[in-house]
Protein backbone atom coordinates (compact mmCIF):
# COMPACT_ATOMS: atom_id res chain seq x y z
CA UNK A 1 0.00 0.00 0.00
CA UNK A 2 2.59 1.91 1.00
CA UNK A 3 4.58 1.24 -2.25
CA UNK A 4 1.52 2.09 -4.91
CA UNK A 5 1.22 5.68 -3.00
CA UNK A 6 4.93 6.71 -3.47
CA UNK A 7 4.39 5.30 -6.52
CA UNK A 8 1.98 7.75 -7.74
CA UNK A 9 3.08 10.31 -6.21
CA UNK A 10 7.02 9.81 -7.56
CA UNK A 11 5.30 9.41 -10.98
CA UNK A 12 2.60 12.09 -10.64
CA UNK A 13 5.19 15.57 -9.52
CA UNK A 14 7.06 15.34 -12.53
CA UNK A 15 3.96 15.46 -14.78
CA UNK A 16 2.53 18.40 -12.39
CA UNK A 17 5.51 20.45 -12.96
CA UNK A 18 5.97 20.17 -16.81
CA UNK A 19 2.68 21.59 -16.65
CA UNK A 20 3.28 24.00 -14.03
CA UNK A 21 6.45 25.04 -16.17
CA UNK A 22 4.56 25.35 -18.94
CA UNK A 23 1.69 27.69 -17.65
CA UNK A 24 4.59 29.88 -16.18
CA UNK A 25 5.86 30.16 -19.47
CA UNK A 26 2.77 31.07 -21.02
CA UNK A 27 1.84 33.59 -18.11
CA UNK A 28 5.34 35.02 -18.82
CA UNK A 29 4.89 35.46 -22.55
CA UNK A 30 1.61 37.44 -21.98
CA UNK A 31 2.98 39.65 -19.50
CA UNK A 32 5.93 40.31 -21.64
CA UNK A 33 3.45 41.00 -24.54
CA UNK A 34 1.55 43.55 -22.53
CA UNK A 35 4.28 44.74 -21.50
CA UNK A 36 5.88 45.98 -25.09
CA UNK A 37 3.00 46.73 -26.48
CA UNK A 38 2.41 50.65 -27.45
CA UNK A 39 -0.47 52.00 -25.35
CA UNK A 40 -3.29 53.23 -27.81
CA UNK A 41 -3.80 56.72 -28.78
CA UNK A 42 -6.54 58.22 -26.21
CA UNK A 43 -8.81 59.92 -28.98
CA UNK A 44 -8.79 63.57 -27.87
CA UNK A 45 -12.13 64.31 -29.48
CA UNK A 46 -12.85 66.87 -32.36
CA UNK A 47 -10.35 69.62 -32.43
CA UNK A 48 -12.17 73.54 -32.07
CA UNK A 49 -9.04 74.88 -34.60
CA UNK A 50 -9.44 72.28 -37.10
CA UNK A 51 -13.45 72.45 -37.18
CA UNK A 52 -13.17 76.55 -37.81
CA UNK A 53 -10.87 75.97 -40.62
CA UNK A 54 -13.06 73.65 -42.18
CA UNK A 55 -15.80 76.28 -41.98
CA UNK A 56 -13.54 78.68 -43.18
CA UNK A 57 -12.57 76.78 -46.29
CA UNK A 58 -16.41 76.24 -47.08
CA UNK A 59 -17.11 79.78 -46.79
CA UNK A 60 -14.36 80.80 -49.05
CA UNK A 61 -15.85 78.52 -51.51
CA UNK A 62 -19.29 79.88 -51.42
CA UNK A 63 -18.07 83.46 -51.82
CA UNK A 64 -15.59 82.55 -54.56
CA UNK A 65 -18.32 80.62 -56.14
CA UNK A 66 -20.76 83.93 -55.84
CA UNK A 67 -18.88 86.45 -56.77
CA UNK A 68 -18.26 84.59 -59.74
CA UNK A 69 -21.96 84.26 -60.56
CA UNK A 70 -21.94 87.73 -59.40
CA UNK A 71 -19.40 88.87 -61.97
CA UNK A 72 -21.61 86.88 -64.70
CA UNK A 73 -24.89 88.09 -63.80
CA UNK A 74 -23.53 92.10 -64.03
CA UNK A 75 -22.05 91.68 -66.96
CA UNK A 76 -25.34 90.16 -68.61
CA UNK A 77 -26.91 93.02 -66.84
CA UNK A 78 -24.78 95.37 -68.70
CA UNK A 79 -25.56 93.51 -72.32
CA UNK A 80 -28.80 93.61 -71.58
CA UNK A 81 -29.18 97.39 -70.64
CA UNK A 82 -26.94 97.93 -74.46
CA UNK A 83 -29.08 95.65 -76.15
CA UNK A 84 -31.94 98.38 -74.89
CA UNK A 85 -30.80 101.05 -75.60
CA UNK A 86 -30.08 99.54 -78.76
CA UNK A 87 -33.75 98.92 -79.34
CA UNK A 88 -34.56 102.70 -77.67
CA UNK A 89 -32.74 104.21 -80.36
CA UNK A 90 -34.12 102.32 -83.22
CA UNK A 91 -37.67 102.88 -82.29
CA UNK A 92 -37.20 106.60 -81.98
CA UNK A 93 -35.50 106.34 -85.39
CA UNK A 94 -39.22 104.32 -86.31
CA UNK A 95 -41.07 107.19 -84.65
CA UNK A 96 -39.22 110.21 -86.26
CA UNK A 97 -39.89 108.41 -90.00
CA UNK A 98 -43.00 107.43 -89.04
CA UNK A 99 -43.58 111.57 -88.01
CA UNK A 100 -42.09 113.01 -91.25
CA UNK A 101 -44.37 110.21 -93.42
CA UNK A 102 -47.68 111.78 -91.22
CA UNK A 103 -46.82 114.93 -92.10
CA UNK A 104 -46.75 114.78 -96.14
CA UNK A 105 -49.78 112.54 -95.97
CA UNK A 106 -51.47 115.29 -93.87
CA UNK A 107 -50.04 118.15 -96.62
CA UNK A 108 -50.94 116.12 -99.75
CA UNK A 109 -54.46 114.98 -97.91
CA UNK A 110 -54.87 119.23 -97.14
CA UNK A 111 -53.96 119.66 -100.85
CA UNK A 112 -56.35 117.17 -102.07
CA UNK A 113 -59.34 119.73 -101.49
CA UNK A 114 -58.05 121.85 -104.93
CA UNK A 115 -59.41 120.55 -108.18
CA UNK A 116 -58.04 117.68 -109.93
CA UNK A 117 -56.36 119.06 -113.18
CA UNK A 118 -58.16 118.65 -116.51
CA UNK A 119 -56.75 116.00 -118.86
CA UNK A 120 -57.71 113.99 -121.85
CA UNK A 121 -58.65 110.78 -121.09
CA UNK A 122 -56.87 108.68 -123.94
CA UNK A 123 -55.05 105.23 -124.01
CA UNK A 124 -51.47 107.67 -124.03
CA UNK A 125 -52.91 109.36 -120.61
CA UNK A 126 -53.98 106.22 -118.88
CA UNK A 127 -50.51 104.70 -119.92
CA UNK A 128 -48.50 107.56 -118.99
CA UNK A 129 -50.37 107.46 -115.36
CA UNK A 130 -49.12 103.92 -115.13
CA UNK A 131 -45.84 104.57 -116.05
CA UNK A 132 -45.85 107.59 -113.44
CA UNK A 133 -47.19 105.35 -110.51
CA UNK A 134 -44.71 102.32 -111.31
CA UNK A 135 -41.44 104.85 -110.97
CA UNK A 136 -43.29 106.09 -107.80
CA UNK A 137 -43.81 102.99 -106.24
CA UNK A 138 -40.46 101.79 -107.50
CA UNK A 139 -38.36 105.04 -106.25
CA UNK A 140 -40.32 104.35 -102.99
CA UNK A 141 -39.34 100.19 -102.42
CA UNK A 142 -35.74 101.49 -103.03
CA UNK A 143 -36.00 104.37 -100.31
CA UNK A 144 -37.27 101.70 -98.55
CA UNK A 145 -40.96 103.35 -97.83
CA UNK A 146 -42.96 100.14 -99.77
CA UNK A 147 -42.23 96.30 -99.31
CA UNK A 148 -41.68 93.93 -102.05
CA UNK A 149 -45.31 93.06 -101.51
CA UNK A 150 -46.71 96.29 -101.61
CA UNK A 151 -44.93 97.28 -105.24
CA UNK A 152 -46.12 93.97 -106.37
CA UNK A 153 -49.33 95.11 -105.38
CA UNK A 154 -49.01 98.13 -107.23
CA UNK A 155 -47.63 96.88 -110.40
CA UNK A 156 -50.12 94.63 -110.38
CA UNK A 157 -52.77 96.88 -109.94
CA UNK A 158 -54.56 95.30 -107.04
CA UNK A 159 -55.59 96.13 -103.65
CA UNK A 160 -56.77 99.16 -104.11
CA UNK A 161 -54.16 100.56 -106.35
CA UNK A 162 -55.49 101.75 -109.51
CA UNK A 163 -52.99 103.10 -111.83
CA UNK A 164 -56.18 105.02 -114.01
CA UNK A 165 -56.21 107.47 -111.16
CA UNK A 166 -54.38 111.04 -111.79
CA UNK A 167 -50.58 111.65 -110.47
CA UNK A 168 -52.05 114.02 -108.05
CA UNK A 169 -54.57 111.70 -106.61
CA UNK A 170 -51.91 108.69 -106.97
CA UNK A 171 -49.76 110.69 -105.12
CA UNK A 172 -51.95 110.95 -101.79
CA UNK A 173 -52.37 107.05 -101.68
CA UNK A 174 -48.68 106.66 -102.12
CA UNK A 175 -48.18 109.09 -99.03
CA UNK A 176 -50.63 107.50 -97.42
CA UNK A 177 -48.97 103.64 -97.74
CA UNK A 178 -45.59 105.01 -96.77
CA UNK A 179 -47.24 106.42 -93.62
CA UNK A 180 -49.55 102.94 -92.63
CA UNK A 181 -45.95 101.33 -93.32
CA UNK A 182 -43.93 103.51 -91.21
CA UNK A 183 -46.65 103.77 -88.65
CA UNK A 184 -46.19 99.77 -88.18
CA UNK A 185 -42.82 99.89 -88.30
CA UNK A 186 -42.65 101.90 -85.27
CA UNK A 187 -45.31 99.85 -83.22
CA UNK A 188 -42.95 96.86 -84.11
CA UNK A 189 -39.60 98.83 -82.83
CA UNK A 190 -41.66 100.48 -79.71
CA UNK A 191 -42.61 96.44 -79.26
CA UNK A 192 -39.15 95.32 -79.25
CA UNK A 193 -38.35 98.12 -76.94
CA UNK A 194 -40.41 97.26 -74.27
CA UNK A 195 -39.48 93.43 -74.45
CA UNK A 196 -35.72 94.44 -74.31
CA UNK A 197 -36.27 97.03 -71.55
CA UNK A 198 -38.25 94.23 -69.43
CA UNK A 199 -35.48 92.10 -70.20
CA UNK A 200 -32.87 94.28 -68.90
CA UNK A 201 -34.70 95.05 -65.98
CA UNK A 202 -34.96 91.23 -65.02
CA UNK A 203 -31.52 91.07 -65.32
CA UNK A 204 -30.50 93.92 -63.62
CA UNK A 205 -32.40 92.58 -60.44
CA UNK A 206 -30.75 89.12 -60.68
CA UNK A 207 -27.29 91.12 -60.51
CA UNK A 208 -28.31 93.18 -57.45
CA UNK A 209 -29.50 90.20 -55.45
CA UNK A 210 -26.03 88.43 -56.66
CA UNK A 211 -23.82 91.05 -55.53
CA UNK A 212 -25.59 91.34 -52.08
CA UNK A 213 -24.97 87.75 -51.67
CA UNK A 214 -21.34 88.15 -52.58
CA UNK A 215 -21.27 90.85 -49.79
CA UNK A 216 -22.89 88.90 -47.30
CA UNK A 217 -20.45 86.14 -48.02
CA UNK A 218 -17.45 88.45 -47.91
CA UNK A 219 -18.29 89.94 -45.12
CA UNK A 220 -18.41 86.67 -43.42
CA UNK A 221 -15.06 86.21 -43.96
CA UNK A 222 -14.00 88.80 -42.01
CA UNK A 223 -12.92 88.32 -38.65
CA UNK A 224 -14.10 88.67 -35.86
CA UNK A 225 -18.56 89.93 -36.09
CA UNK A 226 -20.20 91.43 -38.45
CA UNK A 227 -22.19 94.46 -37.65
CA UNK A 228 -25.70 94.38 -38.60
CA UNK A 229 -26.86 97.78 -40.25
CA UNK A 230 -30.16 98.04 -40.90
CA UNK A 231 -29.08 100.63 -43.81
CA UNK A 232 -28.15 97.58 -45.05
CA UNK A 233 -24.53 96.49 -46.08
CA UNK A 234 -25.93 95.06 -49.42
CA UNK A 235 -25.55 99.32 -50.60
CA UNK A 236 -21.88 98.85 -51.60
CA UNK A 237 -22.49 96.17 -53.77
CA UNK A 238 -25.74 97.19 -55.48
CA UNK A 239 -23.85 100.49 -56.55
CA UNK A 240 -20.78 99.11 -57.67
CA UNK A 241 -22.86 96.22 -60.18
CA UNK A 242 -25.75 98.11 -61.27
CA UNK A 243 -23.88 101.85 -61.00
CA UNK A 244 -25.90 102.49 -64.88
CA UNK A 245 -28.65 99.85 -64.56
CA UNK A 246 -30.77 101.59 -61.72
CA UNK A 247 -30.14 105.51 -63.76
CA UNK A 248 -32.15 104.03 -66.76
CA UNK A 249 -35.91 103.67 -66.62
CA UNK A 250 -38.29 102.84 -69.61
CA UNK A 251 -39.40 105.53 -71.51
CA UNK A 252 -40.98 104.78 -74.68
CA UNK A 253 -40.06 106.32 -77.64
CA UNK A 254 -43.69 108.19 -78.33
CA UNK A 255 -47.22 107.22 -77.37
CA UNK A 256 -49.44 106.59 -80.03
Amino acid sequence: MHKTVLYHFLTSVPTAAAIWSILLVLALGVLTMLVTRPERPVDPGPDPAAEEAARRADLRRYADEVAVAAAGAAQTARRRREQWLTTQAAAERAWRAYDEAETIARRLAGAAVLPEPRTPRTPAEYAARERWLHRAAMAAHWRGELTARQLADVLAGRNGWDPRRHPAEQEIVLARAVRDGRRAGWRAAAEREQRAWRDAEVAAEAARTLAAEAYAAAEALRPGPVPVRRTGPVAPARAAVSSGVRAARFRPARVG
